[in-house]
């Protein structure tokens, strides 16, 4: 993957500071395919985009990640800190020619892996926590490639309320085929052996680190900016080594 330079990535945290986290993931899947265009994106399965948000976080910071939880035991509330390898994470989905398939009483439906499309229109239809059984039918519904009841070709209205144990079933393929759609670990903690369940969402950890590096990078801008009359494109032109030495002799003089 090739690295997207000091400005563009400048410009994406710029544009993502007005952003909610799905459009801050959008900003930066496109900065992971800056080829793609808006709807190319958005049609990707959720694993997908994932990898792509690992293998540009690898591109910009390396491997090691780092991740903070607390233990969830309330007795213990251990302050927890790991490591892990951003290299072993991101699966690529594997989904099986056709699509998904399932099987379940009278149905046989092939779905597709949820996209961050479905996961929008899910959203923008106010489904909430307490509406979840809503939420996963209209998601089902939206994934469906072909729908068979009974043998016959379901209805429209027979799709929007696909039955549990359908949805579960598409649920548990999806799972398989595309992992790296929901990343869960479980975390024991050191002190009490707590297991404490951590979800991690690659695009909200990679927003905070862009974030953190951002502010970092106008800082420097600011003190060179000062001290040498340079403009913001001739000190991002800089590589990281000599921006870095360029400083230390701004804080020696």
């Amino acid at each position: 993957m090739a690295v997207t330079g000091p400005a563009e990535l400048l410009a994406t945290w710029e544009a993502g500071l007005a952003q909610q986290a799905g459009g801050r993931a959008l900003l930066l899947h496109r900065a992971a395919r800056p080829e793609a265009g808006t709807d190319a994106l958005l049609s990707v399965p959720i694993g997908e985009r994932a990898a792509d948000l690992f293998a540009l976080r690898r591109a910009l910071f390396g491997d090691r990640m780092q991740v903070k939880i607390d233990c969830a035991d309330p007795d213990c509330g251990e302050a927890m800190e790991f490591d892990l390898d951003a290299g072993e994470m991101g699966a690529r989905p594997r989904v099986p020619e056709g699509g998904l398939r399932v099987e379940e009483g009278e149905w046989a439906v092939r779905f597709r892996p949820p996209t961050p499309a479905d996961l929008a229109a899910v959203s923008a239809a106010a489904v909430d926590a307490e509406n979840a059984e809503d939420a996963r039918r209209l998601l089902g519904a939206r994934c469906a490639l072909s729908a068979l009841r009974g043998g016959r070709p379901a209805t429209g209205e027979e799709l929007a309320r696909l039955p549990d144990p359908v949805l579960k079933r598409f649920a548990e393929a999806a799972e398989q085929a595309d992992p790296a759609a929901e990343v869960v670990l479980n975390i024991a903690c050191p002190e009490c052996g707590t297991a404490t369940p951590a979800e991690l969402d690659i695009a909200a950890y990679l927003w905070t680190e862009l974030d953190a590096w951002a502010r970092d990078v106008l800082l420097d801008v600011h003190l060179l900016a000062s001290a040498y009359g340079w403009s913001e494109p001739q000190i991002l032109a800089l590589s990281p080594l000599r921006r870095r030495y360029y400083l230390e002799l701004c804080a020696d003089a």
